[in-house]
């Protein structure tokens, strides 16, 4: 899940400050609170083909060997890979074998970046394993290293920096802040308590922002800091696996990319960066042997999968179901994205038997690119004006495990009442915990972005959170153990149902824009720009 304007490349400098804005747009998401009950007290209308949606999606659930096919044995995906084009190529299979027409629509090309082994150790002054990756897309070691380890300055000025510079031939350099705690904030706010957690928390923050603003003066930040290192001969580069505003949760490390093109950029987990920067710190002689391996492999397509059950009388109409395909790749890119797969996956099966022929054409969007910007879904809509033009509604689904609980109407005034009455027609126990978020603020953190930007009506449905942000999203946690079954068996069963009542709805999807809450001006609310998709890892923000 890719949460505002996705770079392939983190500056290191920069980090915290950008997942500091991470945090302030999914908090302030969060805090959209709901302004309707999404179902109406009246009795569900009895539908055959709700019955057996719902028939199909209890009793043949496919959603196990889905998963567990596509999370254990194709892996994470990262854009370029060859586990990418593995997935591409089963998603499609399997439709095919369901009697689902299917295409992988190739929408330009990206760098076929390869993860091989990685082993970090500290040899000296003590030995031990460590929790190492090496970032992606970094260069690999070509073999095995051993160096000792220098902390990137507190300097004064560039000059001072440049003098300073010859200390890193043959080293391995410090590049991030190394947190006080690596307990989860919450384990603080437990046995701390709340003020003590407070100052914690505060002292932490002052600490990173005098730390980052020394390094600042140096006049070098991410890649061309990296560059300076590598032509003073610094064999790599070491980061830290914690983004702020703190801890995740027990032995939880997020995905790093690399800001080096040159040399190795190792990611360490918190604990065990936290080792050996205070052992540099303190002049006590770290040492790391490293062997970690990539390789480089050109470049090779880009593609999304995209399956299609034709629609009859309104077949120029569309209902889109939205889930990205790609993912990271430290882990198994369990919860982000690979539930929204294999739910709409699931879903398009359930309605190839029970509902074969729909009034408008139904797709199933398959994603590739999110993860660096929506460039799958933003190629998909540049290339496919008819689809934007007759959307009835697209619902996209990326934000875990857990059982659908919120509509979002993305801002589109009118979207609600179509909501509330196919809510209103499926079973009680299916419908009552949902809730729409009505009218809503547009996102911009996923793909139905692509879509609402252009005026389209894309529609967000958001799952409960299951410790989503802080445990599994970007991070090596994120793996099929996680993902919780009753919960996407329910999702499939209500995104068939959606996807049934949009096609068969006699009306056409409002796009008018809500009015901006308490604005006084009348003014819409502000919608994303629509970005212009990468299409190769050249025209990508980090290529």
């Amino acid at each position: 899940m890719c949460r505002s304007a996705c770079r392939n490349t983190l500056r290191p400098y920069a980090l915290h400050e950008m997942h500091r804005t991470l945090l302030y747009l999914f908090v302030s998401t969060a805090l959209i609170v709901p302004n309707a009950r999404a179902v109406s007290q009246q009795p569900a209308a009895r539908d055959s083909i709700i019955a057996r949606i719902r028939a199909e999606a209890e009793q043949r659930s496919r959603l196990y060997p889905l998963a567990q096919t596509l999370l254990d044995s194709i892996g994470p995906r990262l854009t370029g890979s060859v586990e990418q084009r593995r997935a591409t190529d089963w998603v499609a299979a399997t439709y095919r074998g369901w009697g689902i027409p299917v295409r992988a629509e190739q929408y330009g090309t990206w760098r076929d970046w390869h993860r091989e082994i990685a082993h970090v150790d500290l040899v000296a002054p003590r030995a031990r394993p460590l929790d190492g990756v090496l970032s992606t897309w970094s260069p690999g070691t070509n073999g095995t290293i051993e160096a000792g380890l220098v902390i990137n300055p507190d300097v004064r000025s560039p000059a001072e920096f440049e003098a300073w510079l010859p200390r890193v031939r043959g080293k391995l350099v410090l590049l991030s802040f190394p947190w006080p705690s690596c307990r989860a904030d919450e384990s603080w706010r437990e046995f701390a308590g709340s003020e003590r957690l407070d100052r914690m928390q505060r002292e932490r923050s002052t600490a990173m922002e005098a730390w980052y603003t020394a390094r600042r003066r140096s006049g070098a930040r991410g890649t061309a800091l990296v560059q300076r290192l590598a032509d003073a001969g610094a064999l790599g580069v070491v980061t830290l696996l914690v983004p702020p505003p703190g801890p995740q949760g027990w032995g939880v490390s997020t995905i790093s990319t690399t800001v080096s093109s040159t040399i190795p950029e190792i990611g360490l987990g918190c604990e065990d960066y936290g080792l050996v920067y205070r052992l540099a710190e303190n002049g006590q002689g770290p040492m790391l042997r490293v062997d970690a391996r990539a390789e480089l492999r050109g470049v090779v397509p880009a593609a999304n999968v995209v399956a299609e059950l034709r629609g009859g009388a309104k077949r120029d109409e569309y209902v889109v179901l939205s889930a990205h395909l790609d993912s990271w790749d430290p882990a198994s890119g369990a919860t982000d994205n690979g539930t929204g797969t294999v739910v709409m996956m699931e879903a398009m099966r359930i309605l190839k038997a029970v509902y074969p022929n729909p009034r408008r054409t139904i797709v199933a969007g398959h994603w590739n690119g999110e993860e660096q910007g929506f460039n799958g879904s933003g190629s998909f809509a540049v290339d496919h004006p008819p689809v934007v033009a007759g959307l009835q509604a697209l619902l996209n689904q990326d934000s875990g495990t857990g059982r659908i609980e919120s509509i979002s109407m993305e801002g589109f005034a009118g979207a609600g009442q179509f909501f509330r009455r196919w809510l209103a027609q499926m079973p009680a126990d299916v419908a009552r915990d949902v809730q729409l978020v009505d009218p809503g603020t547009p996102g911009r953190g996923s793909d139905q972005v692509s879509f609402t930007c252009r005026g389209a009506p894309g529609f967000s449905l958001r799952a409960r959170n299951w410790n989503y942000e802080t445990y599994t999203w970007h991070t090596n946690r994120d793996t099929f153990d996680k993902l919780v079954f009753d919960d996407l068996r329910y999702n499939a069963m209500l995104v068939a149902m959606l996807a049934y009542l949009a096609s068969e709805e006699p009306e056409r999807m409002p796009r008018t824009r809500a009015t901006a809450p308490g604005s006084g001006t009348g003014a819409s609310d502000a919608m994303p720009s629509c970005r212009r998709p990468a299409r190769s890892w050249d025209e990508s923000a980090g290529g």
